[in-house]
């Protein structure tokens, strides 16, 4: 099978267990970020591993999962804010349990498996914000709208960058993208966005249209920054659980720059 057809394969498959999580209900979005969570974590600790780091892999995992369960609970009023407080001892344990180690870099070790919670679990869990009302009714489609706008950048600046492109965007990180890859990606997901105003009517085109240049700038970012990763650990993806596609980092990547973002954008607008 070439790798065109495995990777639209993959991509289809993808797309309909994401889109169809989201858009059926509360607790298949969450199910579905806790294991996009627990999946990116750990690549990003295997990652490390290969440079030979040791973060407390497993240990950093549970607690990202928890970061998340704790968001979506505060939420949905299930608890209250006191919920996050039960995160601290497990956070400072982090500290404890590498005295026990015997690791020649232990601070480095305890700044992985922290770093791990800060660049992929707190990001993922503004998802819970999104997705849920003061009210706390559950509703999918700013949440899709975002995903379709960070999906529509991404496949059409990389049509366009393959065939338009001649200057290089960053070449140092990443050799293949391009600027002009970048615009026309960026022009057309405001496209998208006017479409995505017509059946999303939370918020106007105006707005969606701003989030589009958002997610470009800040996606390309967000890509660059875990390209810049992966070449100091010297590795191409983060994974291959996805085949054609690479890792679940390599596709969310920049999702955990832009999902902050997208959240902090609509508090100022609402």
């Amino acid at each position: 099978m070439s790798n065109l057809i495995k990777r639209t394969i993959t991509g289809i498959i993808f797309l309909v267990v994401v889109v169809g999580a989201i858009a059926i209900g509360n607790i298949s979005f969450f199910i579905l970020f806790e294991l996009i969570i627990i999946g990116a974590m750990y690549e990003f600790y295997t990652l490390a591993e290969k440079k030979k780091h040791k973060p407390l892999k497993i240990y950093g995992i549970v607690i990202g999962a928890m970061i998340f369960a704790a968001n979506y609970c505060f939420v949905n009023e299930i608890f209250g804010a006191k919920i996050f407080l039960a995160i601290i001892p497990f956070i400072i344990s982090i500290f404890i349990i590498e005295l026990y180690r015997k690791s020649e870099n232990s601070f480095v070790n305890i700044g992985f498996t922290l770093l791990g919670l800060i660049y992929i679990a707190i990001p993922f869990s503004f998802a819970n914000y999104i997705v849920i009302s003061e009210k706390v009714n559950y509703s999918s489609h700013l949440l899709l709208g975002f995903f379709f706008l960070t999906w529509s950048f991404d496949t059409l600046a990389y049509v366009f960058g393959v065939s338009f492109g001649k200057h290089r965007l960053f070449e140092r990180i990443s050799p293949k993208k391009s600027w002009e890859g970048f615009i026309g990606g960026t022009i057309s997901s405001v496209g998208v966005a006017y479409v995505l105003s017509i059946f999303f009517t939370e918020i106007s085109f105006l707005h969606w249209a701003l989030l589009s240049v958002l997610i470009s700038v800040f996606g390309t970012y967000g890509d660059l920054v875990e390209s810049l990763f992966k070449r100091n650990i010297e590795e191409k993806d983060s994974g291959n659980i996805l085949p054609g596609h690479g890792g679940i980092l390599d596709r969310f990547d920049a999702v955990l720059f832009t999902l902050p973002l997208f959240y902090v954008y609509l508090q100022f607008i609402q």
